[in-house]
């Protein structure tokens, strides 16, 4: 009967990647069928990190991290665990070889968030590494299917790209990370009263990543680049709204792409993508 608990486990990650990101789960839908479960895995995982660290406050967070952490590792070890979500996040670090370096690196950053740290720029890449290139660089092992040569070419793109999404993450919820969770990411900058400058400084900076980034893009395998170019062109979206408005506006309320928004772009992508102009 184990492969029901391993169908239940990945069910489980599915189900949580669908419920807490829309975006997400409709990029990951247009991969490869091969490629979804384990993208689903990575993502579960790194959903629930976030969960303790953005959200369970009132609990000892840092207890439930490091319990968290350590049942991480523990699982990958063994091959089990009787959390189904890393139980299905073992199975793809075992399965594709994922390091253990990228793992260390997110549970450093999510440490990280529990300090209410003012970033300097130093410690704001040393963050960006850790909770969202790494990820970028996980879902590359499963895109790369263990062609490591691959791997290395795109794996700087891979870091542009999620590097860019975190930025963009920060710029969307600066209101709730600097009022309601007391963290500072941008260095050098007065976040609580943003000036315009300021956010056309940061802006310039997500730009070049998202530039990088579509290098790799257009040079990964046919069975990721599709999702992947829908997932990059939804925060481009995201990014070309947020940069028309003025820093104020960022304090006072959360940017969205609405449905019929990402309707459009999923359609477009599909054009250029059957003429081969990805």
């Amino acid at each position: 009967m184990m492969h029901l608990f391993y169908e239940v486990s990945r069910e489980c990650s599915k189900i949580t990647t669908k419920k807490y990101s829309t975006s997400f789960s409709s990029a990951i839908r247009l991969l490869h069928k091969d490629l979804r479960t384990p993208i689903y895995n990575i993502y579960g995982f790194v959903r629930f990190a976030d969960e303790i660290v953005d959200t369970f406050h009132g609990y000892d967070q840092g207890a439930l991290l490091k319990q968290f952490k350590d049942e991480t590792f523990y699982a990958i070890e063994r091959g089990i665990s009787l959390n189904p979500i890393l139980h299905s996040f073992q199975q793809t670090v075992n399965h594709y070889g994922i390091a253990m370096a990228l793992i260390d690196a997110f549970f450093k950053s999510m440490e990280q968030d529990l300090k209410k740290l003012e970033y300097d720029s130093e410690t704001y890449n040393e963050y960006i590494y850790g909770s969202a290139e790494v990820v970028g660089l996980m879902c590359l092992n499963i895109f790369c299917e263990g062609d490591m040569e691959k791997y290395s070419i795109l794996k700087p793109y891979a870091q542009s790209l999620g590097a860019a999404f975190q930025k963009v993450n920060f710029l969307r919820d600066l209101k709730a990370d600097t009022q309601n969770l007391e963290r500072m990411y941008f260095p050098g900058c007065n976040l609580l009263h943003i000036s315009d400058a300021e956010k056309q400084q940061i802006e310039a900076d997500i730009q070049k990543d998202f530039e990088h980034a579509y290098k790799g893009i257009i040079m990964l395998p046919v069975k990721a680049r599709f999702g992947v170019y829908v997932a990059y062109k939804y925060y481009m979206s995201l990014f070309s709204k947020i940069r028309k408005i003025q820093a104020k506006r960022i304090m006072e309320e959360r940017i969205r792409i609405p449905n019929y928004g990402k309707a459009m772009i999923l359609a477009k992508a599909g054009v250029r993508q059957q003429f081969n102009m990805l």
